[in-house]
């Protein structure tokens, strides 16, 4: 049965961590947006995020073997060739039982085995599979520059990620994040953490982990924050805590281990500080919060690559994680939260840096490609 007798079908391969899984979950709502009978497969390991987070959005997951990529040379690069045999089997059985149209990879080890088993079909008799490669990061990892060569189309957060001939079209960001109506609901958002309604708030999160560089920066500048009748919602992680004496941080300091409603974080904050992962990036430009980017300190730098669009754009700052502490906090926060024209021009500026509708382009090119008009 040919794709046009039927409804398409796409896999998405995004899997690990958020920063894959978000994007690919974000295309796949704004797939099922543009056509309701589209069926969307997503593709994960059992190591990853995405065996919690895919079925919470409604999409089904197949789990395919893992493939991580050692850094250095072990017996894991030496069991390497086996393990992406596997990987590519299993998936290619995948594409084959949902009669994919088009595989949409987001980089990672889940990505990887998805690009080589598109492929497959040209030495075993059977169809190519197109890909649609998308790239979050500065800085291209190993996966997407193999995807990319026989990618269809390849598209990019920003320009300069490694990628040849890459559409820069931002991250794909969900759309209860780039609708979010900050304004309209500020008032709902601080009830719902218990923050004062009227004074300004510093949200302060470090990833679906946390940060302890972050959390020991803030939570030292918790004194003076209150003192400046700064209200400071901080998520520290679910490994780590934060002690806070609260009577000496008014008009309020909530800590929470995670934050399951990010739409309503955003809400309630005036500014950020956070890590500058490509998807932390994106969507804090998109809601248009002003933001203190702390970027990893090890790796090769793209997180300080991810984050200096938007700096340079005016709507935000990169500070280095061994810069970061509860002075550096006070300093820099405390004059940005009580300027409220400041913090509306920054604002702006952020938003400005954001590419809101990036889901919606690349659904469109994706189902483009699953038609053979691309």
């Amino acid at each position: 049965m040919s794709s046009g007798d039927r409804a398409l079908s796409v896999v998405v391969a995004g899997g690990g961590t958020a920063g894959h899984i978000e994007p690919a979950l974000a295309v796949a709502d704004a797939l099922r947006e543009l056509d309701p009978t589209v069926r969307v497969t997503a593709l994960g390991t059992e190591r990853g995020l995405e065996t919690d987070l895919v079925p919470a959005r409604g999409y089904p997951l197949e789990l395919i073997p893992p493939v991580p990529l050692p850094r250095k040379p072990t017996l894991d690069l030496l069991r390497l060739p086996g393990r992406v045999r596997a990987s590519v089997r299993r998936t290619r059985a995948v594409l084959d039982e949902t009669q994919a149209d088009v595989v949409v990879g987001f980089g990672g080890y889940v990505a990887l085995p998805a690009y080589l088993a598109a492929s497959r079909g040209l030495r075993r008799g059977r169809r190519r599979i197109p890909v649609v490669v998308h790239e979050a990061n500065a800085s291209a990892g190993i996966a997407n520059k193999v995807g990319a060569r026989g990618a269809t189309r390849v598209l990019a957060a920003v320009p300069g990620s490694g990628l040849r001939g890459a559409q820069v079209v931002g991250i794909p960001v969900r759309g209860s994040i780039t609708g979010l109506d900050r304004a309209g609901l500020r008032a709902q958002a601080r009830e719902h953490f218990g923050l004062d309604p009227e004074a300004p708030v510093l949200l302060v999160f470090g990833g679906s982990q946390g940060a302890r560089s972050l959390n020991e920066a803030v939570a030292g500048a918790a004194r003076e924050l209150g003192a400046a009748g700064i209200s400071v919602l901080h998520a520290h992680g679910p490994k780590n805590t934060v002690s806070v004496d609260r009577d000496q941080a008014a008009p309020a300091y909530v800590t929470v281990p995670y934050l399951t409603r990010m739409d309503l974080a955003y809400a309630a904050a005036d500014a950020v500080i956070c890590r500058s992962g490509a998807m932390t990036v994106a969507e804090v430009s998109a809601v248009g919060l002003p933001a203190m980017y702390v970027p990893l300190p090890h790796g090769n730098g793209e997180q300080e690559l991810n984050a200096k669009p938007v700096v340079a754009a005016g709507g935000g700052m990169i500070v280095a994680d061994a810069d970061l502490s509860p002075r550096r906090v006070v300093e820099t926060m405390v004059p940005l939260l009580q300027d409220r024209r400041r913090l509306d021009a920054m604002s702006e500026c952020a938003a400005g840096a954001g590419h809101r509708d990036a889901a919606k382009e690349i659904a469109k090119i994706v189902m483009d490609v699953a038609r053979g008009q691309a």
